[in-house]
């Protein structure tokens, strides 16, 4: 972006603030570097938001969505609230219970989640193909670099770019699995993920 384009977009945001108030996003990532990457590089999307905050905090489940509502409510007290919350979180290998934990209190606050059962990697995997079989976090990554075609770097920064022609198919995949898993308690849904939802609310 030049540096003139860069200037007209930042003088068009103040001026936006001076009329009206920001409608942003939060996004609240369990991760520090993987998930942020990847949101931090979606495109623009005036028609529902004016900017979208990321915080990678390294925090899980039941803190990551302690922080988001504390993130909210400090932006409430700004009188700068957001539209919208959001905790992108994995299960890992947390307890069913300490997962369920953290959705039922973050719906008690208005706070969307896009979990992941097991990891994030799987909205990854399904931007290729339809997966539903339970994999661990080292199959992930293997598949990921058979798919990829080089080494998976759980960071990379350029994930975004690299997928972004296959957006369309990760969320039909990705939608046909939730639908299919949703029927079965929460213990039993492996793999499932609702970055999808998020993923669509950001797209333009």
């Amino acid at each position: 972006m030049g540096h003139d384009e860069l200037f007209r977009k930042r003088k068009a945001l103040t001026r936006l603030q001076n009329t009206r108030t920001l409608r942003r996003i939060l996004i609240v990532c369990e991760g520090e570097k993987t998930e942020p990457n990847y949101f931090r590089k979606f495109p623009e999307n005036p028609e529902v938001y004016d900017r979208i905050d990321i915080h990678g905090t390294g925090y899980n489940t039941v803190s990551l969505v302690n922080e988001a509502v504390r993130l909210k409510n400090e932006a409430l007290k700004k009188r700068e609230p957001y539209i919208e919350v959001w905790c992108v979180f994995d299960k890992d290998d947390f307890s069913t219970e300490h997962f369920i934990q953290a959705i039922l209190l973050a719906g008690r606050n208005q706070i969307k989640c896009a979990y992941s059962i097991e990891a994030f990697e799987l909205w990854y995997m399904l931007h290729y193909h339809y997966y539903d079989t339970a994999l661990s976090r080292e199959q992930y990554k293997e598949k990921l670099t058979g798919l990829l075609e080089k080494p998976y770097q759980k960071n990379d920064e350029g994930m975004y770019q690299l997928l972004q022609k296959r957006q369309e198919t990760a969320i039909k995949n990705a939608q046909k699995l939730h639908s299919q898993q949703s029927k079965l308690p929460l213990n039993e849904q492996n793999p499932v993920t609702t970055v999808f939802q998020l993923v669509e609310r950001l797209l333009p």
